[in-house]
């Protein structure tokens, strides 16, 4: 088969003219920096939009995540129960708090956390979960909700992959105590880097506005900072370009549904692969992303399909790394004799495909039948 004539990468963001327009305006008014009016009213927009009170606007998902557990007060070694098969910025949060993340592993077939272990998790120490909606497949929040109201836990809800999403008749971001965001290159609406702490609760955003801008003192001695923080701002640049994405938040929704369900379809019969649900009976998958996992029994390997495809100038990117076989905690002594073998098997077979915004309908029919062609053979 031969090869697309320019590479399809795993991401393109759709940025248009209107966009461009908005940045311009927005630089010419010299309201470049956090100062600017349109941080504060993409926070309002974006966070009535999800029937939340409050939204605090960040540098970045990371920044979000470590603002909030920032923000609960967890004292050292407090425990926060959290799936091991994540982007590491969740672990990176729970450890740079001197709190402990404990893993529990994921489902084979949605990816995402297996609610049934988290109870098994949970000792005097356990004061949170975190709980990330993996590559645009919503967890079963009612469950979950259920375990934090049991024990008294605080919910961090990880929305970053799922905008737009509703578990049931509720969006994805309106569940935790605190749940997050994030704007990067190929979240569905991107600002470039960014993201958002949401809650309903007055004295935590009070917290997240403190936190992302260097606990500044009181007005009598603004600069006799009172706590230690970051300088985690989001700029009016930023927030102009995503007021203006938010406009089209239901065509973007659309638009991911139908590149999701349109590989989905063609992809459901190739036998020993395994691909998430697209429909659950409380949500349809929105697809951040369309992976794929290759199973044991598949006489094709993963290095040898992305091998393929790259042949064919089709990108495509490895799934997350799982938190117990990280480096960067193994170093640190975390997480030694666990095993999650879900977790595990996922990590090591599983890549995603081009399924951005901006891929063009050409590309996404070349990348169907290259896969295909690639699995089948």
């Amino acid at each position: 088969m031969s090869k697309y004539k320019k590479f399809i990468p795993v991401n393109t963001p759709l940025i248009n003219s209107q966009d461009a327009l908005v940045v311009s305006k927005t630089i010419k008014s010299g309201w470049v920096s956090s100062e600017g009016p349109s941080v504060k009213e993409f926070e309002n927009k974006l966070s009535k939009f999800l029937n939340r009170k409050f939204g605090c606007a960040v540098s970045s998902g990371t920044a979000a995540l470590e603002i909030a557990i920032r923000s609960l007060d967890l004292k050292k070694n407090d425990e926060v129960i959290m799936p091991s098969f994540t982007i590491i910025s969740n672990a990176m949060a729970i450890v740079k708090s001197l709190a402990k993340p404990i893993l529990v592993d994921v489902n084979l077939d949605t990816w995402n956390i297996k609610i049934e272990d988290i109870e098994k998790k949970i000792t005097k120490k356990t004061k949170c979960l975190m709980i990330p909606h993996i590559y645009g497949l919503s967890n079963d929040m009612d469950k979950i909700l259920k375990i934090a109201k049991k024990y008294n836990l605080y919910l961090i809800e990880d929305a970053a992959e799922v905008l737009g999403l509703k578990y049931k008749n509720k969006f994805c971001g309106s569940f935790g105590d605190i749940s997050i965001l994030s704007f990067y290159a190929n979240k569905h609406i991107t600002t470039g880097e960014g993201g958002m702490l949401l809650t309903n609760n007055k004295n935590l955003n009070n917290k997240f506005k403190d936190y992302r801008n260097l606990c500044f003192g009181s007005k009598k001695n603004r600069f006799n900072h009172y706590d230690i923080s970051w300088n985690y701002r989001y700029t009016n640049i930023q927030a102009a370009l995503g007021l203006n994405q938010l406009k089209r938040i239901n065509k973007i929704v659309k638009r991911k549904h139908e590149i999701g369900d349109y590989y989905y379809k063609h992809f459901k019969n190739i036998k020993n692969i395994i691909l998430q649900p697209n429909k659950l009976s409380y949500c349809k998958n929105i697809y951040w992303v369309f992976g794929i996992v290759i199973k044991k029994n598949n006489k094709n390997k993963i290095n040898e399909v992305i091998s393929k495809l790259a042949k064919r100038n089709i990108g495509t990117r490895p799934f997350f790394w799982p938190m117990h076989k990280q480096d960067a905690f193994k170093n640190k002594g975390l997480f030694k004799g666990i095993r999650l073998p879900n977790s595990e098997f996922i990590a090591k077979n599983g890549f995603y495909l081009p399924s951005g915004l901006g891929l063009s309908l050409k590309e996404l029919k070349f990348v169907k039948d290259t896969v295909i062609s690639v699995l089948k053979h």
